[in-house]
């Protein structure tokens, strides 16, 4: 098929717009950034990204989301990647599809709003690398997204600003309509308007509907869909959407996805191809090599799945994104609570209407579990948490559709204070989203630096600025470790250890083989030394092992 029938990196904002208004048919994105937090707990290592790369690359994909959402935070603390080398690697594996990000607009990648300076030189630095930002706010409050917007428009880059769906009260295709045309008269038409159904929410007509009116209302405004499959009912709302004139859908591969994140590229195109709908561009040899390679990479994730398989018709009441859902679960598990998580999401229920039936995406999504979690341990609002605070004092922005009772502003808003204010006081003198002043970036530079005992990038301050504990801890392993993400999963996974003699080979991103030869392991204390040939280098490690209790 013709290079034509595709979008490429090397074109503009403005020439990749124009040929999704003239070429016929629905666009495919994989997004395995939403299938590793949803399904895999933000684990996907890049040697699994990488081997699959070729084959994604030759599918035809328009876009392939990599980074973003909580996978940022998460690569730092867990000592995975750097990002901006995951970007670097992917851009260079995938030189002919799109890369896309997901932004929470003023909050970045983190979970708290961000001033102007660092917004600018988070997006300037990433927009290096990505060329679709997918931007949204978790209270649909669209000054939110209008910093982050401007500075995507200032790179050149594609801006698809999210509206984010829900169901229930407020809910209605006229307050959908009304967000639409807000985008619209602050950032232009030429945008993509994402739909985020982040909770596999409502019926495949309801999507249609929705879609519908959008385009009535704006018929050449280009919109994309992005979806969860928790309920096992999304292929249906893609397809419905599809059919309204939807032009970009986001999916996964199948054998990898399709639970709580996308459902399936292959089984969206069987269905779009028996309609007569046409999916430009796409190859399906290269997507099937794509899956069949990815369902033997899977047994090294498995524990990083949910400890509740299956779909969840449920979704609906409860109303968790894929994401969220499965670090809650985690979460439970943590605090011994697994057993009684039928208890905590009937409080989330709970939580969810008495706090404004907002949407339940990060950083809201966060705050409502971990109220829920919470109430159930400790008795209801009795220790609010400090961004349920600022979520009542409108740091985030206002409500959308009704504010809590007074009895939750007090409880919640007089917990904790010593100078004996009352909640209606607090809320006259400290309300409302704050201004905030620009970061001095070049002391913060300094604290980095004295912190490492090195000059640092400017990709490493503009990760410190957002993550600072995290950050610095994995500067510090990469510094002792080097590019530890070049082992495979099933090293670095593997628990236990391995007896002297072991000889592990693996290959770097170029192909080469490298070797690790394990040569003894010796303990002392709590500190284990470790000694082995790195290519034939030998080095001895040390490391802190604190003994767990009656071990």
């Amino acid at each position: 098929m013709s290079e034509r029938n595709r979008v490429t990196p090397q074109m503009s904002s403005l020439e990749i717009l124009d040929f999704l208004r003239r070429t016929p048919g629905v666009f495919l994105t994989n997004n395995e950034r939403d299938v590793s937090q949803s399904d895999f707990r933000c684990r996907i290592m890049p040697q699994t990204t990488l081997k699959v790369a070729p084959y994604r690359d030759s599918t035809g994909f328009f876009g392939f989301e990599i980074i973003g959402g909580a996978t940022v935070h998460l690569d730092l603390m867990n000592k995975q990647i750097n990002p901006f080398e995951k970007l670097r690697l992917v851009r260079k594996a995938m030189p002919n599809t799109l890369i896309q990000a997901v932004c929470r607009g003023r909050n970045l990648f983190g979970y708290r709003p961000y001033p102007d300076n660092v917004i600018n030189l988070t997006v300037e630095l990433f927009s290096k690398y990505v060329d679709i930002w997918r931007l949204y706010d978790f209270l649909n409050h669209v000054p939110n997204l209008v910093t982050t917007a401007e500075a995507v428009k200032r790179t050149g880059k594609l801006l698809m600003p999210n509206i984010c769906f829900s169901t229930g009260y407020g809910h209605t295709d006229d307050y959908y309509v009304g967000k639409a045309e807000e985008i619209v008269s602050i950032l232009g038409e030429d945008i993509i308007l994402g739909i985020k159904n982040h909770s596999a929410l409502g019926s495949p007509a309801r999507i249609a509907g929705l879609v519908r009116a959008i385009r009535k209302r704006f018929p050449d405004l280009l919109i994309a869909y992005h979806g969860h499959n928790t309920d096992g009912n999304d292929l249906g709302r893609m397809f419905a959407a599809a059919q309204e004139g939807v032009k970009i859908v986001e999916v996964s591969d199948h054998g990898f996805g399709g639970i709580y994140s996308q459902a399936p590229a292959l089984s969206f195109i069987q269905n779009l191809h028996d309609d007569g709908i046409p999916t430009p561009g796409i190859k399906i040899q290269p997507l099937l090599d794509t899956s069949d390679t990815l369902r033997r990479e899977r047994r090294y994730y498995e524990k990083f799945t949910s400890p509740f398989r299956g779909f969840d018709p449920t979704v609906k009441r409860h109303k968790l994104p894929g994401g969220a859902l499965s670090l809650a679960l985690e979460q439970a598990e943590k605090a011994g609570l697994l057993e009684r998580a039928h208890e905590v999401f009937s409080e989330l229920i709970e939580v969810r209407k008495e706090l404004g039936n907002f949407w339940l995406v990060t950083p809201g999504s966060q705050i409502l579990w971990s109220t829920a979690l919470s109430n159930v341990l400790h008795g209801r609002y009795e220790k609010p948490s400090d961004d349920l605070k600022r979520l009542l004092l409108g740091r985030y922005g206002p409500f959308p559709f009704y504010d809590p009772r007074e009895w939750i502003f007090e409880k919640v808003l007089e917990s904790g204070r010593s100078d004996g204010k009352k909640w209606h006081e607090i809320l006259a003198e400290e309300a409302g989203v704050l201004e905030l002043p620009d970061d001095d970036l070049k002391s913060r530079r300094l604290q980095l630096e004295r912190h490492l005992k090195r000059s640092v990038t400017d990709e490493e301050l503009c990760m410190y600025v957002q993550f600072p504990i995290d950050s610095i801890e994995f500067f510090r392993f990469a510094d002792r470790f080097g590019q530890a993400w070049l082992l495979p999963p099933d090293v670095w996974f593997r628990e236990g250890g391995f007896p002297d003699g072991t000889r592990i080979a693996f290959p770097d991103e170029k192909g080469r083989t490298h070797h690790i030869d394990m040569v003894s392991t010796r303990h002392s204390g709590d500190s284990v030394h470790t000694s082995l040939l790195v290519d034939y280098h030998f080095q001895t490690y040390t490391t802190k092992v604190p003994k767990k209790k009656g071990a």
